[in-house]
C-alpha cells in the first residue's frame, strides 16, 4: 500500500512532539544525547565570565547567559566542569569576584530560575525551563580564585568520601612535597579542585572522582613553566593518593599533606576523570611536554609510572567537532581537555560542540530557544556564549551485568492501532542494558503463526518493506530485549494492529468512489502510488488489486 503524504499540520505536530523516552546519539538528525543511559557524560567549558551574580542578561534573549543555558540544556552532561565563573568585572556588570555563597546562588538561578536577589526581577532563562527532566543538584564552588574568577563542579550524583579521609571535595590538592617527578607545591594559580561522586549502586559497582582546573594562561615561558609545575604536582597527587602508586596503599612515600590521611586507594571499578581549561595545545607547543601530557603520563610516557590506577598512562580526549573535524576549542588552539583512567573507563565518543558548524535542521531541539523561541537562530549561540567551545566525553564505566534488560514500551504502531500501512516503521523504546532485540509479527495473539521473526536487531526500530503484511488484516507484534543475563518482553507483549485497505487512497478508512477517482488519476500519470502489488511496476495486476479491494473493502 502507498502511504499518503503527510499534510503540513501533521508534520508540524510531529515536530512538536516531545523526544522519545530514550537516550540517543544521532547528530545528523538533531539527537545529541548519550547512546546509552548508563554512559557517564562529562563536559568541560570555560564560559568567559558569563555566569556571575551581577549579570543583567538572565533572561530569554540573545545574550551570553541564555546561550549557555540553551547549550547545557541541549547536551545534558552528568558532570559539568566550569571555569571562569563569578567574574563581575569581566562580565562588565559589576566588580570583583563573587563570594562562594553568591556564586552558588547564581548557579541555582542558572539551573532553576526564580527571583534574582542580585539584580531584581525574575530569571526567565534557566536550564530546567528547556530540560525539565534534567538537573545538576550537586554543586561545588571552589574557594580558590585568582581575584577574578572561580571554578565549579556540578553533578547529577551526590558527593561522598570514597577513600576514607573524611573529605568529599577539595578546592585544591593537598600540599605535595618534592618527590619523583613532582616539584612540590599545589595545583596552580586557581587550584585544581576535586569532588568524589557516589554513583547509583544499582547500576555501577564503582563510583568516580572528578577534577577541574583553569591553569595559568599566557604564551611566555614562565606561564608554561607554571602550568607544568601544577600539572606535575597534580599528576603525582592522583597517582600516589588515589592509585597508591602501585603499592596498594595511599601516599606510600608520605609526601602528600592529607589530614586525616586516606585509608584506601580507589577500587579498580572507580576512575579518576580530570578536565578543564589547561591553556596549552599539546600539538602546537613546539614539541614540549604540555600539562595534559604530564597529567596523564606521570614521570615518563609509556612507562610504569603513569597516572592510571594500573600505573600505565591515562588518556585524554580525541574530541573534534562532529561535522567539520575541527579540534580547536579557543581561537585556533585546543586548550580544553578531559583525561581519565582508561584502565577503568573507556571512551565511547568525544566531541567539541560549536553551533556555528552545525547544518540547519541538525540542532538539538532545546537550541531553538535561542535567541528566542519565536525567532530562533541557534547558529549564533556558541559565539555569543564564550570564546571557548565545550569538550564533551561519553565514558563507559563498569556496570552490573547480572540484571536482564530493563522495561520498555512499544511506541508505534500503538496497541489497537488501525489503518496501519504495510510498510510501516515498527518502533519501541530503548531498554536499559539491552545488547540486542528480537521482533515477532504474527496473525494470532499467542504469536505462534508468525509472518515475521527477526533476531539480533541492534536498533530500537525496524522498517517493514515489501509484501510482508496483507491489507485489511489483524496482526500482533512484540519485541524481546536481550543481554547475557536474560531477556525482557515489551509492554505490551504483544500489541495488536490492523492494516489499511490496499485501495484506501484518500485515507478515510473505507474504499469508495473518491478512492477510485484518485486511483485512475494516478494510473493515468503512472504514479508509483498505484503499484498496489509492490512489484516495482504499474500494470494490470494493480488494477485487479484495486477492483478486488473496492468490491470487498476491509
Amino acid at each position: 500500500m502507498r502511504r499518503l503524504p503527510m499534510t503540513l499540520p501533521l508534520l508540524a505536530l510531529v515536530a512538536c512532539l516531545p523526544a522519545q523516552a530514550r537516550a540517543q546519539w544521532d547528530p545528523d538528525n538533531g539527537r545529541w544525547r548519550e547512546s546509552d543511559a548508563n554512559h557517564l557524560r562529562v563536559m568541560t567549558w570555560n564560559v568567559q565570565d558569563s555566569l556571575c551574580s551581577s549579570s543583567d542578561r538572565k533572561r530569554e534573549q540573545g545574550g551570553d547567559w541564555h546561550a549557555i543555558v540553551c547549550i547545557v540544556a541541549s547536551l545534558r552532561p552528568d558532570v559539568l566542569l566550569l571555569q571562569e565563573t563569578g567574574d563581575n568585572s569581566g562580565n562588565g556588570t559589576g566588580s570583583g569576584v563573587d563570594p562562594v555563597d553568591d556564586l552558588a546562588a547564581t548557579i541555582d538561578l542558572f539551573l532553576h530560575g526564580g527571583t534574582d536577589p542580585f539584580e531584581g526581577g525574575e530569571v526567565t532563562s534557566y536550564v530546567r525551563k528547556y530540560a525539565p527532566d534534567y538537573d545538576l543538584p550537586y554543586v561545588f564552588v571552589s574557594s580558590g580564585n585568582d581575584g577574578f574568577n572561580r571554578n565549579i563542579i556540578l553533578s547529577r550524583y551526590p558527593f561522598a568520601d570514597l577513600n576514607g579521609d573524611t573529605k568529599t571535595r577539595i578546592s585544591d590538592i593537598f600540599f605535595v612535597a618534592p618527590d619523583e617527578w613532582a616539584p612540590g607545591g599545589n595545583g596552580g594559580i586557581r587550584g585544581f579542585m576535586f569532588a568524589e561522586l557516589d554513583l547509583p549502586d544499582e547500576t555501577y559497582p564503582g563510583d568516580a572522582v572528578v577534577g577541574n582546573a583553569h591553569l595559568k594562561a599566557g604564551g611566555a615561558s614562565d606561564d608554561h613553566d607554571e602550568r607544568i609545575r601544577a600539572a606535575k604536582n597534580v599528576g603525582y597527587f592522583v597517582y600516589y593518593l588515589f592509585a597508591g602508586a602501585g603499592a596498594g596503599t595511599p601516599d606510600p612515600n608520605g609526601k602528600i599533606g592529607d589530614s586525616p590521611q586516606a585509608a584506601s586507594v580507589l577500587p579498580p571499578v572507580t576512575p579518576v576523570i580530570l578536565g578543564g581549561d589547561w591553556n596549552e595545545d599539546e600539538q602546537r607547543n613546539g614539541g614540549a611536554v604540555g600539562p595534559a601530557d604530564w597529567l596523564r603520563q606521570g614521570g615518563s610516557p609509556g612507562g610504569s609510572d603513569g597516572t592510571d590506577l594500573d600505573s600505565s598512562d591515562a588518556v585524554y580526549d580525541s574530541a573534534v567537532e562532529y561535522f567539520t573535524g575541527d579540534r580547536t576549542t579557543q581561537s585556533s588552539s585546543k586548550l580544553d581537555y578531559i583525561a581519565w583512567w582508561d584502565s577503568v573507563a573507556s571512551q565511547v565518543r568525544s566531541f567539541v560542540f560549536r553551533t556555528s558548524a552545525i547544518p540547519g535542521g541538525k540542532f538539538p531541539p532545546e537550541l531553538y530557544n535561542y535567541p528566542t523561541p519565536e525567532n530562533p537562530n541557534p547558529l549564533l549561540a556558541s559565539n555569543t556564549a564564550s570564546d571557548h567551545r565545550p569538550v564533551i566525553v561519553d565514558l563507559e564505566l563498569p556496570v552490573h551485568t547480572q540484571s536482564a534488560p530493563g522495561p520498555f514500551a512499544l511506541i508505534s504502531p500503538a496497541d489497537g492501532a488501525s489503518e496501519v500501512g504495510r510498510e510501516s516503521l515498527l518502533d519501541w523504546e530503548d531498554a536499559s542494558l539491552a545488547e540486542s532485540y528480537s521482533l515477532v509479527v504474527a496473525t494470532d495473539l499467542g504469536l505462534a503463526d508468525r509472518v515475521l521473526e527477526i533476531d539480533g536487531i541492534l536498533e530500537s526500530q525496524h522498517q517493514l518493506s515489501g509484501p510482508t503484511l496483507e491489507p485489511c488484516a489483524t496482526y500482533y507484534w512484540g519485541v524481546l530485549a536481550h543481554n547475557s543475563a536474560g531477556q525482557t518482553g515489551s509492554t505490551p507483549y504483544p500489541a495488536e494492529f490492523h492494516t489499511a485497505g490496499v485501495a484506501d487512497f484518500n485515507g478515510d478508512g473505507g474504499i469508495n468512489t473518491l478512492d477510485f477517482l484518485l486511483f485512475l488519476n494516478q494510473w493515468n500519470a503512472r504514479d508509483p502510488a498505484t503499484d498496489l502489488n509492490l512489484d516495482g511496476a504499474i500494470n494490470s495486476l494493480d488494477f485487479l488489486f484495486f477492483l478486488n479491494a473496492y468490491t470487498s473493502g476491509c
